[in-house]
């Protein structure tokens, strides 16, 4: 007989998996990485003193796109926020090589994540695959998926000395020295979700344990198939 088990630190477990998975894409694909100084819209130099305060803006650059101002409308400067990535085999000067491996990293961890959140919801109602616990297996994903996330984070900064980096930070920006550029919120959110897939995969533990608990063998007993248990 199937039972769907429902506890308060099973449903604390997938809500934060599936928070933590879509703060870490919402990290990765946002270019607010870096945030270069203040400039001029298609200027990429700096200027510390401008009479027309409101022509300056910061440019802004990711793993994998980049935000500037590059184009004059009718008198306005349009936002250009778009990949810079065309291939893999791009010159490591334009396409860091640590940061396509910070890039594969986050990928599959993301991906790995993914499957968790699957195997957190089946987890109501499935609580063994090939006679292992599904709360075991999910969180040691989770632990593999969060060290993915640790390298990938190391790997990024390795990356600052590149002529793409050195476009927007400066010719001072060298490899874990930011030069010109400050860390952007997309930064500290993957530092974020990266801690919180730790705790997941520490979460999945006691999950596994609400679920065995007495009051859920009391309910078990008594015929219920669905178990609400806070």
């Amino acid at each position: 007989m199937c039972y769907v088990i429902v506890t308060s630190r099973t449903l604390l477990w997938t809500l934060l998996t599936i928070a933590t998975f879509l703060a870490m894409v919402a990290a990765v694909i946002t270019p607010s990485w870096l945030i270069g100084s203040p400039r001029k819209p298609g200027l990429r130099s700096r200027f510390q003193t401008d009479m027309n305060k409101g022509e300056m803006y910061s440019p802004t650059l990711g793993i994998y796109n980049r935000c500037t101002k590059l184009h004059k409308v009718d008198q306005l400067f349009t936002d250009s926020c778009a990949p810079f990535v065309t291939s893999f085999g791009m010159p490591s000067n334009e396409f860091p090589n640590f940061w396509k491996a910070a890039l594969v990293f986050f990928a599959f961890g993301i991906a790995l994540i993914v499957l968790t959140v699957f195997t957190s919801v089946l987890g109501c109602c499935i609580r063994s695959i090939v006679k292992k616990s599904i709360f075991t297996i999910s969180g040691t994903i989770q632990a593999i998926a969060g060290l993915l996330f640790i390298l990938g984070l190391v790997l990024y900064p390795a990356g600052w000395g590149s002529t793409r980096v050195q476009l927007v930070c400066g010719e001072n920006s060298h490899p874990f020295l930011l030069g010109d550029c400050r860390l952007g919120w997309a930064f500290y959110l993957a530092i974020g979700s990266t801690i919180m897939t730790c705790v997941c995969s520490v979460l999945s533990i006691q999950a596994e344990v609400s679920t065995s608990s007495d009051k859920v063998q009391d309910e078990i007993l008594e015929g219920k198939n669905l178990i609400c248990v806070l």
